[in-house]
């Protein structure tokens, strides 16, 4: 079987993001919805608030520590 083929049998959604386009933050501000997405959490006046304490607590590092 040629490479062609094995890639025709994929659909795009079971590919990986390459590395390179993996990004924690673009520079811009973390938002609470940010952390409570990328812990895997529901976005709720809950989930909002331990985002701000966590935010308010470790910085933009609270974004970074969730992210691979």
């Amino acid at each position: 079987m040629s490479t062609s083929e094995s890639d025709a049998s994929h659909s795009p959604e079971d590919r990986a993001t390459p590395d390179a386009l993996l990004h924690a933050r673009t520079g811009t501000e973390v938002a609470p919805e940010d952390v409570v997405l990328a812990a895997g959490r529901d976005v709720t006046p809950e989930n909002l608030e331990w985002a701000r304490r966590k935010i308010e607590a470790e910085g933009a590092a609270a974004l970074d520590k969730l992210l691979p």
